[in-house]
């Protein structure tokens, strides 16, 4: 436990003393907004409007996770989603309207329609090389990715992204084992959000954080303030430096919360009001554009008009898909690995 580096939040005061011009500040906040709008237009056309249907996984309240490390890798880094993966998505540069496309199943999605909101983050122009719909299965194959690229030395790395109800499978355990005893370029980023589903962190993980099971692998861990996301984009910056320069994996533990219930059909009615309404005066895009105002780095007036160009963005994209032709049956022989 005492292995664990534990990184508390980043105070406004502390904003213009950092290595970031007032552009990458706004860029940040920006794309926060992306994934927050783009997950409540999502939301709206699933559960009001009816347009979409399937399963999906919404990343409300996470939107400091995955702008904050995204800001911290470089563009050639591979990135390893999950079935939450709209966020890693819109954070790494995938635009609004190929995602929006694949869960319109139409050909202009990053999976040509094919592959749904669970696989929607895939983008290999993005370097987003897989998202995975089975909870924690993406680890062992980011340890494999990071094999790869050490055999290539490549000075790339891995950013694999879970959640914590990953940490209490075997996937978990062994691609961060073999990752540790092969030496492999990976950085493992947990999303702790709180709950496995429906069953709080509390009861389901047998520790006061995950952060300390992979120390005990011999990793660097860190816990870090999830919803604070220039905390992340600090923490991920150092770890991902480390495991450039050394070539060893390194660990991140980012507490958040889960504004929805698991996916859009479930109304997360097992969690205390309280408990959510403690998460939501925590808001990490709230606090964010606060510390933005109280830095002086932005006005209420500048915000405004940021959040205004999102949401024309986020309708564009919307009306794109909709327009967008669904892929020709006969163009799907060429996305098979074989065929007889």
């Amino acid at each position: 436990m005492s292995n664990v580096i534990i990184v508390e939040e980043t105070p406004a005061t502390e904003y213009r003393t950092l290595a970031l011009s007032r552009e990458e500040f706004i860029d940040i906040y920006k794309k926060m907004l992306e994934i927050r709008r783009f997950e409540e237009r999502v939301e709206k056309l699933f559960l009001v409007e009816g347009e979409l249907i399937g399963p999906c996984h919404l990343y409300l309240g996470q939107e400091a996770i995955a702008v904050g490390v995204m800001k911290a890798l470089r563009d050639d880094d591979i990135i390893i989603s999950t079935y939450r993966g709209h966020g890693h998505a819109l954070a790494r540069g995938v635009p609004m309207e190929k995602l929006m496309g694949e869960l319109y199943g139409k050909e202009i999605g990053t999976c040509k329609g094919l592959g749904g909101s669970m696989h929607s983050a895939m983008c290999v122009e993005k370097n987003i090389m897989f998202a995975t719909a089975i909870v924690g299965s993406g680890i062992p194959i980011a340890a494999g990715i990071g094999l790869a690229l050490k055999y290539r030395s490549s000075d790339n790395i891995v950013a694999c992204f879970f959640g914590d109800g990953a940490a209490t499978t075997g996937a978990f355990h062994e691609g961060i084992n073999i990752a540790a005893i092969l030496q492999l370029p990976v950085l493992f980023i947990c999303e702790n959000n709180q709950y496995a589903y429906s069953l709080p962190f509390t009861k389901s993980f047998a520790g006061k954080n995950i952060a300390a099971f992979a120390s005990g692998y011999g990793l660097r861990s860190y816990l870090v303030y999830g919803n604070d996301v220039i905390s992340v984009y600090k923490v991920a910056k150092e770890a991902a430096e480390l495991v450039r320069e050394n070539r060893s994996p390194v660990f991140i533990e980012c507490r958040t919360y889960r504004q929805r219930g698991h996916g859009v059909y479930d109304r997360a009615l097992y969690r205390p009001r309280e408990e959510v309404e403690e998460w939501l005066k925590n808001d990490p895009i709230m606090k964010f554009s606060k510390k933005l105002i109280d830095s002086g780095l932005l006005s209420q007036k500048e915000l405004e008009d940021i959040d205004l160009e999102v949401r024309e963005r986020v309708e564009k994209a919307v009306e794109e898909s909709r327009k967008a032709p669904v892929l020709d049956f006969e163009e799907l022989n060429k996305y098979l690995y074989a065929s007889r």
